[in-house]
C-alpha cells in the first residue's frame, strides 16, 4: 500500500492545482483552484482552447477591454472548474478576488455570479465551493451565502478568532495554511529549522480540528500549503488535506502505512473553552495573534499580485481578439 492509499482511509484528498494532467494522476476527491494556478496552466498548450473559450464569451459581451477582461477571468475559472469537474467526484473550489477581503456586497455579487455561470453550464452549487479571505467582511458573506445554498471555503485562515469565527458562521470548510505558519515562526526564531513534533502550523489545525469536533461545529477541516511530507503525515485524519502535485507524487511513490493523528474521539479531550465571537471580539483576538495579522494580510496582498498577473494575461488576451 503507498502513504497515499494509506492516508485516504482517514481524509479527503484534495488537489491543489489547475492542471487537469496532474489531477488525472493523482485521483483525488476534491480540486482547489487559484489565480496563480490558473495563469500557469492557461500558458499550457492542452488548456488553450478553454482559454479561447474564454475570450469568445468575454467578447461576445463587449465592453471596455478592462469590462471583458474581468469577464474572461470569471469565464476561464469557470471553465477550468468544469473540466476540473469531469475528473473529479467531489467538488473544485473557485477563488473570489483577493481585492473584494473587505467587501461583503462585492464578495456576495461575485460568488452569486460564479455560481450562476457554473449552473449555466449544468454543474450544480452542491459541487463547487467559492474560495472566500477569511476577514471578518468575508466571512459575514459566506454566512449569507451557505444560507443561500452556496457553500464557501475559507482560506488564508491563520488565527483561532478566524476558525471560531468560521464555525459560528456556518461555512463548509476551512483551509488553515500550515506552511505559512510555519515559515513566520522559523523565520521568527532565526531562520532555524523547528522540530516536526513542535510543527506551529500543524498544532494550529490541531487545536481547531479538535475544537470543532468537541463542540459538534459541521465545518470542515482542511490543511493546505504545506511545505514537506511530515506535515501532511502529522495531519492525516484532518476532514481533508489540499496537498500539491509534488507532494501528492511523493505520498504515491511511497510504500508504507499513515497512522492517524486527529481522531474526534479523541478531540473530546480539547481544553479550549467554547467562544462566542462578536465583531469587536473577533478584532481583538485576531489582533492579539501577530503571525495571524501578518500572515493574513501578506496573503491577501500576494493572492491580489497574482490575480493582477491574470487580469494583465486576460487584457492581453482580449486586445489579441479585438484587433483579429
Amino acid at each position: 500500500m503507498t502513504l497515499l492509499e494509506s492516508l485516504k482511509k482517514y481524509t479527503t484528498v484534495v488537489a491543489d492545482t489547475g492542471d487537469i494532467e496532474a489531477i488525472h494522476r493523482h485521483r483525488p476527491q476534491d480540486a482547489t483552484t487559484n489565480p496563480s494556478l490558473l495563469y500557469h496552466a492557461a500558458q499550457m498548450p492542452a488548456y488553450q482552447h478553454l482559454v479561447k473559450e474564454a475570450v469568445e464569451e468575454a467578447s461576445s459581451l463587449g465592453g471596455s477591454h478592462e469590462e471583458m477582461a474581468a469577464e474572461f477571468i470569471d469565464h476561464m475559472f469557470v471553465l477550468f472548474g468544469s473540466e476540473i469537474l469531469k475528473v473529479v467526484p467531489g467538488r473544485v473550489s473557485t477563488e473570489v478576488a483577493a481585492s473584494l477581503s473587505f467587501d461583503t456586497p462585492g464578495t456576495l455579487a461575485k460568488a452569486r455570479k460564479l455560481i450562476s455561470l457554473y449552473e449555466k453550464r449544468g454543474v450544480s452549487r452542491q459541487r463547487v465551493l467559492i474560495k472566500i479571505a477569511s476577514t471578518w467582511e468575508g466571512i459575514q458573506a459566506a454566512d449569507e451565502l451557505e444560507q443561500e445554498g452556496i457553500h464557501c471555503n475559507l482560506t488564508l485562515l491563520f488565527s483561532f478568532a478566524q476558525a471560531v469565527a468560521c464555525a459560528e458562521a456556518g461555512v463548509t470548510l476551512i483551509s488553515p495554511f500550515v506552511g505559512r505558519i510555519y515559515d513566520w515562526y522559523k523565520k521568527e526564531g532565526g531562520g532555524k529549522a523547528i522540530p516536526d513534533d513542535q510543527d506551529p502550523g500543524v498544532a494550529s489545525v490541531t487545536r481547531i480540528y479538535n475544537y470543532y469536533k468537541k463542540y459538534g461545529y459541521k465545518t470542515q477541516v482542511m490543511g493546505a500549503s504545506f511545505r514537506n511530507l511530515n506535515q501532511v503525515l502529522r495531519l492525516a485524519g484532518s476532514d481533508l488535506l489540499t496537498i500539491s502535485p509534488e507532494l501528492l507524487e511523493q505520498l504515491e511513490q511511497t510504500e508504507g502505512a499513515v497512522e492517524r493523528k486527529l481522531d474526534p474521539s479523541t478531540a473530546k479531550a480539547s481544553k479550549d473553552v467554547q467562544l462566542h465571537l462578536t465583531e469587536k471580539t473577533f478584532r481583538w483576538m485576531h489582533n492579539e495573534d501577530a503571525m495571524a495579522t501578518e500572515k493574513l494580510a501578506e496573503g491577501i496582498r500576494k493572492f491580489n499580485s497574482d490575480a493582477q498577473h491574470l487580469e494583465e494575461y486576460a487584457l492581453s488576451q482580449v486586445a489579441k481578439k479585438a484587433v483579429a
